[in-house]
C-alpha cells in the first residue's frame, strides 16, 4: 500500500469561518479530501466549492441532517467506492491539527492497527488548554467506554481525530451504528465485535473562540443509555455467543451472587429493623459472603477481558479481499 491511497473526511456544518484553512493545512501526501455539507444552513458545500481551489477537494450532501457520524459514514463510503485505503476523519471547527495527520496513517501504513484515534490526555503538557468541564466529563466518559467498548488500553474515547483502513467497512453494520455524537463510542464498540486492533495517538486540542454544538445536558442521557446497551450485547457477543468460556461463568455467577448478597441483605435488615432484634452472625455471613464472592468473580472476569483486547490487526488480510486494485 502506498501513501497516494490516503483520503480525508471532514464533516462540514457551520464551519464556514475555519473550513479553508483546515484544507489549507491538510498535507500533500493526501490524494482526495471529501466535505460532507450536512444539510448545512450556511450552506457549507457552496462556500466550499466557490471559495476553495485546492483540486483534492470532492464535496459530498447529504440531502437531510444526518448528524457528524452520517456525514462521516457518508465519506467513509465514498473513498471506499473511488478506491482508496486509509480514511482520516478531521472537524472542519479547526480544532485538530493537520498537520497530525501522518502519526494517525503511520501505524495503519506498517501494519500496527486497523484504526487510530487521538488521545488528548496522554501528556499532561497537551491538558493546559482543555476547559475544565470538557477534562471531567471526557475523564468519566472514558471509564464508561472502556467496560462498553472492550478497549481497556485507548482513553478520550469521543476523540474525533480518527484513521480508519477501509477494508474494514465490509464487517461494520452502517445501518446500525449511532449516526450523532454518540458516533466515535459506537463505532469503538463496533469495531471490538469485529476484533479490530486499534491504536492511541498522542495529541494536543485547540480550543478557541468557535462555537460548541454539543450541549452536555442534551447528549448525558443517550450516551449512558448508548454505553448501558452496548456493554449488554458486546457481553453476549464476545463471552456467549462467540465464545463460552470461564469469564462467561465468572461475570454470570459474579452478577447472581453479587444481587442475591445484596437483596438479602437488605431484607434481612429492614426486618431487623422492624423487630428490634439484631440478625445473627449466620445471617450477616449468608449476606457478606455472596457480596465478596461475587465481587472477586466479577473482577477476575474483567482481568480476563482486559487481556482480551485485540491486538492483531485485521486489514492485512482484508485489503486484497475487500479493496478495489488501483
Amino acid at each position: 500500500m502506498s501513501e497516494s491511497n490516503i483520503a480525508v473526511v471532514i464533516p462540514c456544518y457551520k464551519v464556514k469561518t475555519s473550513i479553508e484553512k483546515v484544507i489549507s493545512d491538510i498535507p500533500s501526501v493526501v490524494r482526495r479530501i471529501y466535505c460532507i455539507d450536512d444539510c448545512c444552513p450556511d450552506k457549507s458545500g457552496d462556500f466550499i466549492e466557490e471559495k476553495i481551489t485546492d483540486p483534492r477537494v470532492k464535496v459530498l450532501r447529504n440531502n437531510v441532517n444526518l448528524g457528524v457520524g452520517g456525514a462521516v459514514m457518508h465519506g467513509y463510503r465514498a473513498a471506499h467506492d473511488d478506491g482508496y485505503h486509509i480514511a482520516v476523519k478531521i472537524d472542519g471547527d479547526g480544532q485538530m491539527d493537520p498537520l497530525l495527520l501522518p502519526a494517525f496513517v503511520r501505524p495503519i501504513l506498517n501494519g500496527e492497527a486497523d484504526y487510530t484515534k487521538g488521545n488528548r490526555f496522554y501528556n499532561l503538557r497537551y491538558l493546559e488548554s482543555m476547559p475544565a468541564k470538557r477534562l471531567i466529563g471526557n475523564a468519566a466518559l472514558s471509564f464508561i467506554s472502556k467496560i462498553s467498548t472492550g478497549y481497556w488500553h485507548l482513553f478520550d474515547p469521543t476523540n474525533g481525530y480518527t484513521a480508519l483502513h477501509l477494508s474494514l467497512l465490509d464487517l461494520l453494520p452502517f445501518d446500525k451504528i449511532s449516526k450523532r455524537y454518540f458516533f466515535e463510542s459506537d463505532l469503538l464498540f463496533r469495531l471490538n465485535i469485529a476484533r479490530a486492533c486499534v491504536k492511541d495517538v498522542p495529541m494536543k486540542a485547540v480550543y478557541g473562540d468557535e462555537e460548541s454544538h454539543l450541549k452536555i445536558n442534551q447528549i448525558l442521557l443517550p450516551f449512558l443509555k448508548g454505553h448501558l446497551k452496548n456493554v449488554a450485547k458486546r457481553f453476549f457477543y464476545s463471552y456467549i455467543l462467540r465464545d463460552f468460556q470461564v469469564a462467561s461463568l465468572n461475570f454470570i455467577l459474579g452478577f447472581i451472587l453479587f444481587f442475591f448478597g445484596i437483596i438479602f441483605g437488605s431484607i434481612e435488615w429492614l426486618q431487623s429493623i422492624e423487630t428490634g432484634e439484631p440478625a445473627t452472625a449466620g445471617t450477616v455471613s449468608l449476606a457478606v459472603l455472596p457480596i465478596f464472592i461475587g465481587v472477586q468473580l466479577v473482577l477476575s472476569a474483567i482481568n480476563n477481558d482486559i487481556l482480551n483486547v485485540p491486538r492483531a490487526p485485521l486489514h492485512p488480510t482484508l485489503e486484497d479481499e475487500t479493496l478495489p486494485p488501483q
